[in-house]
């Protein structure tokens, strides 16, 4: 089989991997906090996960430099054998921790397996390690740290909006072409009545039905539901751009002719993490929806914002922070806020170990792989 299709199959197959791994980060706090169930949150999160990785394209170059050229010195012969090093190990690994139940990052994965079959491939002089430090090294370790302070700062805001919002909603009334708010004692105010029949009414609402009125809702909940998009659109926009880049390495997409494999390769990475979501990422998910903290819906709302925001600025500035470190962190934030025995430390240990294992196992997967690819074992 042609080496660039083996390539592209293992993109696909690192993309399914993350998918199962990823969708977890920011569908959980929808269901810990009891917003929706597991399957919605899965569907909801799996479609803004494909249309920020389709985003990437356009939107997160920079990442796509940094893992495909930045981290190994220039002008080196990168040969296929180590993008498919790199794409065999870290797909493992991740694909372990998923059925393991464990949040890994595949930035650590990859990060990791670039590192192994980097020294395998040029030796420690091949690699740009003041890069890998300021590029790749401090951003993940800074990023779980901000993630928590950015939480704990955030939320007692969003925890009084919330309180004051409880039980009040706007109501459309397609009838009478108006929107009516409605207080918690169920005292009702026209803001808006449309005077020609065709002139649009804004829609709005929530718990319309203690008034006797009919309409959609809006409240802290739905601020949640969106807050779950953007981190969803955030990660795909994240992790789509570092496992296309891997197709790069050694100049596979310059070779060949007759069709653009980038934009082909972020079509196939888009759609595998997709697939990868609806199909693996019930196991990771139940550990941070379940076994962290307990959430309400403003509190989960808070950990969302954290990571959307966090993770959109890194992905644009082609900072390669990880969507497991910063949702993991805003969760055990939060659970931190209402007193240290809110939070499941038996659980954050095991995941903490799993970060702290994920560069040298990745490394070691990836070296395995070089040297059977090369015919040195």
């Amino acid at each position: 089989m042609d080496m660039t299709l083996i390539t592209l199959f293992l993109v696909a197959a690192l993309a399914f991997a993350n998918g199962t791994n990823d969708v977890s980060k920011t569908i959980a706090t929808l269901v810990g906090s009891g917003v929706t169930n597991y399957r919605t949150a899965f569907m909801w999160g799996t479609a803004w996960t494909v249309v920020g990785a389709c985003a990437s394209a356009s939107l997160a170059t920079a990442m796509v430099k940094t893992f495909s050229t930045g981290l190994i010195q220039p002008g080196l012969a990168i040969h296929p054998e180590v993008g498919l090093s790199v794409l065999a190990g870290s797909t493992l690994w991740v694909l372990l921790a998923s059925r393991t139940g464990l949040p890994v990052s595949t930035t650590h994965a990859l990060t990791g397996a670039i590192v192994g079959a980097g020294l395998m491939a040029f030796g420690s002089s091949g690699l740009l390690w003041s890069a890998i430090a300021s590029k790749i090294a401090l951003p993940l370790l800074v990023s779980p740290i901000l993630a928590l302070i950015v939480a704990a700062l955030i939320h007692p805001v969003i925890q009084t909006m919330s309180g004051r919002w409880e039980g009040t909603c706007v109501c459309l009334m397609p009838t009478y072409r108006a929107v009516v708010t409605v207080d918690p004692h169920g005292l009702t105010r026209t803001l808006f009545q449309a005077s020609g029949f065709r002139q649009p009414v804004a829609d709005v609402p929530a718990q319309c039905d203690r008034a006797g009125l009919r309409g959609l809702s809006i409240g802290p909940d739905t601020l949640h539901w969106i807050s779950s998009g953007l981190a969803s659109f955030a990660r795909g926009m994240n992790d789509a751009p570092k496992i296309v880049a891997l197709l790069l390495l050694g100049g596979m997409a310059a070779s060949t002719t007759g069709w653009n494999l980038q934009d082909t390769a972020f079509t196939a990475v888009a759609l595998a993490m997709g697939l990868g979501s609806l199909i693996g990422g019930f196991r990771v998910t139940k550990v941070l929806a379940e076994k962290v903290t307990q959430m309400d819906h403003s509190e989960g709302l808070s950990a969302n914002l954290t990571t959307s925001s966090l993770v959109m600025v890194s992905a644009t500035m082609g900072l390669p922070v990880s969507t497991t470190h910063v949702s993991s962190s805003s969760i055990i934030g939060i659970g931190l806020l209402k007193g240290f025995g809110n939070v499941r430390w038996s659980t954050v240990q095991d995941m903490v170990l799993a970060w702290i294992v994920t560069l040298p196992a990745t490394g070691i997967l990836a070296s395995l792989v070089y040297l059977a690819l090369t015919g040195s074992i």
